[in-house]
């Protein structure tokens, strides 16, 4: 652990990647009921679970986050009919990788939560907080994988002359 931490001024960045129909209004329920949770989560919103790429989660971690929160709609309840189903057979296989890379299972994390279940947003967001808390922060990828290597370093270049990789 670095200085922060062991000072306890460090608190864990996690990033949220949330189905605009159900997950963010479950969220946006746990706001207005005024439910208690920490301000840890960085919240991005998607049309559908079904549309997160696992890039998105690699780029969180790529980016200093400490965990990474994914919710969709229940299976059943998509608006786009099998988004979520999509979904869960993309991030069950990106768990597996995340873990070849040597990033823990317990900072990446996939949940379903209805826009009536603001309370479940509210306790995950606790719980996630507490488990990041006790890992302490991201230390980076543990083991690189060939393949991303030369797209990582694309991305780095595009990035420090300002155009988008490809």
């Amino acid at each position: 652990m670095n200085g922060q931490a062991a000072e306890g001024a460090w608190e864990p960045k996690i990033l949220g990647i949330l189905c605009n129909w159900c997950s963010y209004a479950g969220a946006d329920l746990a706001g207005s009921a005024r439910l208690q949770h920490p301000p840890n989560v960085r919240i991005v919103r998607v049309p559908c679970s079904g549309r997160v790429d696992p890039q998105f989660v690699l780029k969180g971690f790529m980016r200093g986050f400490d965990g990474v929160l994914v919710s969709g709609c229940h299976p059943g309840d998509c608006h786009y009919a099998k988004g979520n189903y999509y979904a869960r057979r993309r991030l069950t296989l990106l768990t597996r990788f995340l873990e070849t890379m040597g990033i823990p299972r317990e900072r990446f994390q996939f949940q379903w939560v209805s826009a009536s279940e603001g309370a479940r947003w509210a306790e995950s967001v606790r719980e996630m907080t507490e488990r990041i808390r006790k890992l302490g922060p991201f230390q980076g990828v543990g083991r690189p994988v060939p393949l991303l290597i030369p797209v990582v370093a694309r991305q780095s270049e595009a990035q420090a002359v300002g155009v988008e990789a490809r």
